[in-house]
């Protein structure tokens, strides 16, 4: 996925010009004793407005932005019309610091526009606002509108209707329902002043100072004070994202489970970084819920141990290996064969070249040892040049690392970077061509992404084939709060190739040897009820392990307020069927604010 960072740097960059650029042509102003702030939101997400110079519209500011390129200020109608439909609030555009001050009573002339965060491209819904703005203070010190309590008797619990099949899947020609979607609810809110109250944190601090609580305490909780993303179809309603009208720096740095204790106030905003926000002029007091990182059982000298670890664009010049290390050590338990996605060569994102990942490597097993692991050997093959994606110059690849202790590797020369593994017979028993071998990297399903890693393994005389894989990320899917329902993944289409080839090689062993021990596992980038997953599990071929676990405990990242899987570990039927294996997803990184990597190890533990 491209990086948030950069995608931010860009966002602040086009604001101001997309809120400006947003309106269409012009027409006869409208004037004041017929539009007020409930006629400029109207019934549906579009404003009927939008694109018009409207005339003195009254409200009492109730909150500015006097930072980035979005400043501006949200202005409320004291007087509400008896339409739930239609929200009360606006965001005034005034592109520098408003001259405004909370409680003013304001006119504003100015024009309606329509601004969609991210670009019309991104699919999101737009924000209504006003903008060139003429502002008249008529007075000042006035009380500020209540803020709407949202909770979750408040909050419906559908989440959105299907969008107009004649606007191509839009919901935004669709009359609010506020009283039965809950983004149809949050719309009705725009630009107003809401409340939460004691709202426990469902995704921790991020770098840019937002976190995510959830309104609805029992929807889909799980014992670690998640929320969890079970379906497509059963979304989370409580989720809301929290932003703060204040410093970055006093904004509380909170993992899952905690609560803003009392009340957090302020306009509901939406954004391209998760949709409907609260932007906090008064933030709750954090109360810490006390979570702990986790830490997994040994195995037993019978047990083979395998692992999956995204330790995300990992390179000589972080400072996390150490933390990482001890993760591996402490946490995880040195495993036996640990795959490890998204290292990256030797000098890091400089794009001149370089290829090779020994220093990184090899860094992070003397780290390891350090930490009083074992010192582990390790197999990889260096990518061609820029051409497994990631961040560019970065050459990200998959590297299996193996206690020799414990486990022994089978190495069969020729495998390369451009050179595909295959399947052969092995006195009466399936082996690999090669090993390390890449599976069909010249298939256009692995353009541009990183090619599968196959390797085979000896634990006690057993063969174990290990297959690692780092899939096609979601980026470019459109958001849940998209204006089109459902949501388009369209990175689907490439990681769907990419199950159905991995897929392929697992029958090809299988065909030779029904009863192998195979093992594929990683950063598959997407969930463990997806059609990804189904490709990937085939008719049987593989199963995913984390569905050994009950539906709460099945998460290894947190994203917007959901709790979901994009690490698994899938088993061949030999596997499987012993049902003496064991499952763990190693909640270690994605709950907590100080995360070293965003997605949590798994592990599982098996008698081949």
């Amino acid at each position: 996925m491209p990086s948030r960072s950069s995608a931010r740097l860009a966002a602040l960059t086009v604001a101001a010009v997309c809120s400006a650029a947003s309106a269409v042509v012009l027409t006869s102003p409208a004037h004041a004793d017929s539009v007020r702030v409930h006629d400029i939101q109207g019934t549906t997400r579009m404003s009927p407005f939008a694109g018009q110079k409207v005339t003195d519209v009254p409200g009492i500011v109730t909150a500015t932005r006097t930072y980035g390129s979005s400043k501006g200020f949200w202005m409320q109608d004291p007087t509400p019309d008896d339409n739930p439909a239609t929200s009360e609030g606006v965001f005034v555009f005034t592109s520098s610091t408003p001259k405004v001050a909370v409680g003013d009573s304001v006119t504003v002339t100015g024009t309606v526009s329509e601004y969609v965060p991210g670009g019309t491209s991104s699919g999101n819904q737009s924000l209504t606002e006003i903008t060139k703005p003429a502002v008249t203070t008529v007075s000042t010190g006035n009380a500020v509108p209540a803020p709407t309590v949202v909770d979750e008797d408040s909050v419906p619990g559908d989440y959105t209707p299907a969008g107009d099949t004649a606007s191509s899947g839009s919901v935004n020609g669709l009359t609010l329902d506020p009283s039965k979607y809950a983004l149809d609810y949050y719309e009705s809110l725009e630009g107003m002043t809401v409340q939460v109250a004691d709202a426990r944190v469902v995704t921790a601090t991020d770098p840019y100072s937002e976190l995510w609580v959830t309104v609805k305490p029992w929807e889909h909780r799980n014992r670690r004070g998640g929320t969890v993303y079970g379906s497509y179809e059963s979304q989370n309603t409580g989720r809301l994202q929290i932003q703060s009208l204040g410093s970055t720096a006093d904004f509380p740095k909170a993992n899952v489970g905690d609560t803003l204790g009392g009340t957090t106030t302020g306009p509901l905003d939406f954004n391209q970084f998760g949709g409907y926000t609260l932007v906090a002029s008064k933030l709750g007091a954090l109360e810490s819920g006390g979570l702990e990182r986790e830490t997994t059982q040994k195995q037993s000298s019978r047990e083979l141990a395998v692992a999956t670890y995204n330790v995300e664009n990992l390179d000589p010049s972080d400072a996390t290996f150490d933390k990482h290390a001890s993760s591996i050590v402490n946490n995880l338990q040195s495993p036996d064969i640990v795959s490890l996605e998204e290292i990256q060569d030797d000098n890091g994102a400089k794009d001149d070249g370089t290829v090779g990942a020994s220093v990184t490597v090899n860094k992070l097993i003397d780290a390891i040892v350090a930490a009083g692991g074992p010192k582990y050997d390790w197999r990889a093959i260096d990518p061609v040049n820029d051409q497994d994606g990631g961040e560019p110059g970065g050459n990200i690849r998959q590297v299996f690392l193996f206690n020799p202790e414990r486990v022994s590797f089978v190495d069969r020369a020729g495998g390369d970077s451009t050179t595909a593994v295959g399947v052969t017979k092995v006195h009466g028993k399936a082996g690999l061509t090669v090993s390390p071998g890449r599976i069909e990297p010249a298939d256009a399903a692995w353009k541009s992404s990183r090619k599968p890693l196959a390797g085979e393994f000896v634990f006690r005389g057993k063969t174990v084939f290990v297959i690692a894989n780092h899939l096609n990320s979601k980026g470019g899917d459109q958001g849940l709060t998209s204006q089109y329902q459902p949501p388009v993944r369209s990175s689907e289409i490439q990681r769907h190739a990419q199950a159905t080839v991995v897929n392929a090689f697992v029958k090809d062993i299988l065909s030779v040897q029904k009863n192998a021990n195979v093992i594929a596992l990683g950063d598959m980038n997407d969930f463990e009820f997806s059609g990804t997953a189904k490709i990937l599990e085939g008719d049987g071929e593989l199963w995913s392990a984390i569905k050994s676990l009950p539906k709460s405990e099945r998460y290894t990242y947190d994203y917007q307020g959901n709790q979901q899987v994009l690490d698994q570990i899938l088993v061949s039927p030999a596997i499987r069927r012993g049902c003496d294996f064991e499952y763990d997803s190693v909640h270690v990184n994605s709950e907590f604010n100080d995360q070293i990597s965003d997605h949590d190890p798994q592990v599982l533990r098996f008698r081949p």
